[in-house]
């Protein structure tokens, strides 16, 4: 049972660290690509050019941050609940 409410606790946790990260990360992209769209000359729209700079962004992004911040963690839990219990 404590494992249980451990594991949740840590998913709420990791959860809040995913949305300030992914949030962060946006923020920093969409910075770099309107710096980006003022040094090529501001060719076409604006907006549509961070647009579509976000969304091709987004996809990269969402599958590191969900290694980085869910996967590695429990892993390395479960990891060393497995060493300390039968070893």
């Amino acid at each position: 049972m404590v494992i249980i409410r451990l594991f949740g606790m840590l998913f709420v946790f990791l959860t809040v660290v995913y949305i300030c990260l992914s949030l962060y990360s946006r923020a920093v992209r969409k910075d770099k690509l309107e710096e980006e769209w003022f040094q090529d000359g501001q060719p076409g729209d604006k907006d549509t050019f961070i647009k579509a700079g976000l969304e091709a962004y987004n996809g990269s992004l969402r599958k590191k941050l969900l290694w980085g911040v869910y996967v590695i963690p429990f892993s390395l839990i479960i990891i060393v609940i497995y060493v300390q219990n039968w070893m």
